[in-house]
């Protein structure tokens, strides 16, 4: 049971009994203490939390097998009568005991590491449309008239500060603050994405992925680094689970019920896939004809769905067989 500052542990053996249970620090020191003091080869089991990662890549070496519990399946430690960290630990190791534990996905560090820049990245694209709408937000304020088109051009947002001569000069230095971020975060983003094309990695599934029409730079990192290993879906409908492209399944009595887009999914993949969805007819007609057809019969927000599910079908086909895309001609008889 992993916390910020401290790790609770219970460590049994495979009928149950206790052979140790106790609290220690949640530093590498401790845990390479605690490592050495197992004499015989062991299995373990924690929750997913921010930390557990670095955790994982510590003890991975010490284990036989190390696994990582799914925290939406860990949900009956949180409606326990008594709820501590010793009892939760104590929880997890039954779990794992009786081979009842979810596990969660842990992809390998290498892939961790690169899709921690690539949300970073995303986080400073965020921060720049935030500027940028502070700006115009400031000028609407003060009753400014200005180009939207051009606004975050520097040479037109020099000449329109120029002729912001009625307008208090408090107004001026937090538009000139807003641009200068609005350029740095533009200018550190175009950077860690162009670091991560680059990355020799994943530089050739990235390439590969971009010879679907319609898919990107940005689709194609966020396709690799948030699947991680795409050997682990076998089938495409778990893919598009993954992405949260379908909706929930609740089945009873024979009746079956479909409710909204579930949330249980990858949520950074979803976002991408569905703005991708939004603009990749436009460059594939095959991805046009599923936006008309399913169009016609339903309306925008279920057609993109169908363009992003036709999206993932493709992208994991061609990430498995690591070849280009290349279109299916239908045989004329």
């Amino acid at each position: 049971d992993i916390h910020k500052k401290t790790i609770a542990f219970c460590e049994k053996r495979v009928d149950g009994s206790i052979v140790e249970q106790n609290t220690i620090p949640s530093t590498r020191n401790a845990l390479k203490i605690w490592a050495s003091q197992r004499k015989n080869p062991w299995i373990g089991a924690m929750e997913a939390t921010m930390f557990t990662g670095w955790i994982y890549d510590y003890l991975l070496p010490f284990a036989t097998e190390l696994k990582v519990g799914h925290p939406a399946m860990l949900k009956s430690m949180q409606v326990a009568k008594n709820k501590n960290d010793r009892s939760d630990a104590e929880h997890i190791a039954d779990l794992l005991r009786c081979n009842l534990l979810y596990e969660c996905y842990m992809a390998p560090e290498y892939i961790r590491e690169l899709r921690r820049i690539l949300r970073f990245r995303n986080l400073m694209v965020k921060e720049s449309t935030k500027m940028k709408n502070k700006t115009s937000g400031i000028l609407m304020e003060v009753g400014a008239q200005y180009n939207k088109s051009k606004l975050h051009g520097q040479r037109y947002f020099n000449e329109l500060l120029d002729t912001l001569d009625y307008v208090p000069a408090s107004v001026t230095e937090l538009l000139r603050f807003c641009q200068m971020n609005t350029s740095h975060f533009t200018t550190l983003q175009k950077q860690l994405t162009k670091g991560l094309i680059k990355n020799k990695d994943i530089a050739e599934r990235v390439k590969l992925l971009m010879t679907i029409p319609g898919v990107g730079e940005i689709t194609a990192l966020t396709w690799v680094l948030e699947i991680g290993e795409v050997e682990r879906f076998t089938r495409i409908s778990r893919a598009i689970s993954y992405c949260g492209l379908c909706s929930a399944q609740s089945e009873s009595a024979g009746v079956n019920k479909r409710g909204p887009i579930s949330k249980k999914r990858n949520k950074h993949l979803q976002t991408v896939l569905v703005e991708a969805a939004k603009l990749a007819p436009r460059w594939n007609s095959q991805l046009a004809e599923v936006y008309d057809k399913e169009f016609a019969t339903g309306n925008r927000n279920s057609a993109t769905l169908a363009v992003a599910r036709k999206l993932v079908a493709y992208m994991l086909s061609v990430d498995k067989n690591q070849t280009a895309f290349q279109i299916r001609r239908t045989a004329v008889a």
